[in-house]
């Protein structure tokens, strides 16, 4: 059966092929997307995800505008890697859906509420504002979720700072809800999406397919490819969020380590670390896990494969 998940997303070129993925992948069920302030303020990025959607064929899943600042600290947005709309680089369509009434923190809750216990998978792959509020509103989703698969972080390298992770750093108090909340959280982090590249046979392909959403793709990580080498050196663009999708819909693709994490909240050079404790064994009671491997040839390959699919 396919896993349902929601999506927390702030698009941004890696959650618009995150949406894509999921939306196309056989082994995912997509039950509401909801949006949250980061890589552009949170009216840009929920036109964003409407776009997203109309490219995508995304017409009968309901979508909801969340939090348009962090929980105490001002906005921090990815211009300089997203651009000024946030998607910039190829023409947004028109939304042809209109957002659900509710606000995001309460779509995820009647979500979860609705839903049999252990049947929905929350993946955040924006800052953790939302989810952080539904879990402190009604705690009572904490043991329905089945896990929260998030892109943020890493225990190694960072991109927003020498140790610190954009998604994570933009709100590293309600990350530290999350991560303690008392559910599974499985974190993908910088470690692996930095693996996760879009090279010039990934690029190929996708051109291959040659229909509107790869079209759209591959305009996306044209723009995504020029920042990302401008800003951060890399020669091919890392493509983050998608692999929070990936390992929903095949594990096997990556991996994972049952570790402690604790978010650094007071550090004058560490804030947002996403700090992991690899001194084995873990806790009998650890909840929370680190993907530290990933196969970038079957991701990408299912990457492909979904745009094929939409």
């Amino acid at each position: 059966m396919p896993r349902k998940i929601l999506i927390d997303c702030d698009p941004g070129h890696d959650d618009a092929i995150a949406l894509l993925l999921a939306h196309g992948d056989p082994a995912i069920e997509l039950v509401g997307v909801t949006t949250v302030v980061g890589n552009q303020t949170i009216e840009k990025v929920t036109r964003n995800a409407l776009a997203v959607a109309a490219v995508g064929g995304i017409t009968d899943v309901p979508f909801a505008q969340g939090c348009g600042l962090p929980l105490i600290r001002p906005i921090e947005n990815a211009e300089s890697i997203h651009g000024e709309s946030g998607l910039d680089g190829p023409v947004l369509p028109e939304p042809q859906i209109e957002l659900d009434e509710r606000h995001a923190v309460d779509l995820i809750i009647d979500t979860v509420m609705a839903s049999e216990p252990g049947e929905i998978t929350l993946v955040p792959i924006g800052g953790l504002t939302n989810i952080a509020i539904a879990a402190r509103k009604e705690p009572r989703i904490v043991d329905r979720v089945r896990e929260v698969v998030l892109m943020g972080g890493a225990y190694h390298e960072g991109n927003w700072g020498p140790v610190s992770e954009f998604n994570i750093v933009i709100d590293p108090e309600a990350a530290h809800i999350v991560f303690t909340a008392g559910w599974d959280v499985t974190m993908v982090g910088l470690d692996v999406t930095h693996k996760a590249l879009a090279t010039p046979p990934v690029r190929e392909a996708i051109r291959a397919i040659d229909s509107a959403p790869a079209r759209f793709a591959d305009e996306l990580l044209d723009f995504f490819a020029a920042t990302n080498e401008r800003e951060q050196g890399f020669a091919a663009p890392p493509v983050h969020d998608p692999c929070a999708v990936a390992l929903v819909a095949d594990p096997s693709i990556f991996t994972i380590e049952r570790r402690p994490v604790s978010i650094e909240l007071t550090g004058t050079h560490t804030l947002g670390m996403t700090v992991t404790d690899f001194r084995a064994p873990a806790p009998a009671d650890c909840r929370t896990f680190v993907v530290t491997g990933i196969d970038a040839d079957r991701f990408w390959g299912r990457v492909v494969e979904a745009l094929r699919r939409l």
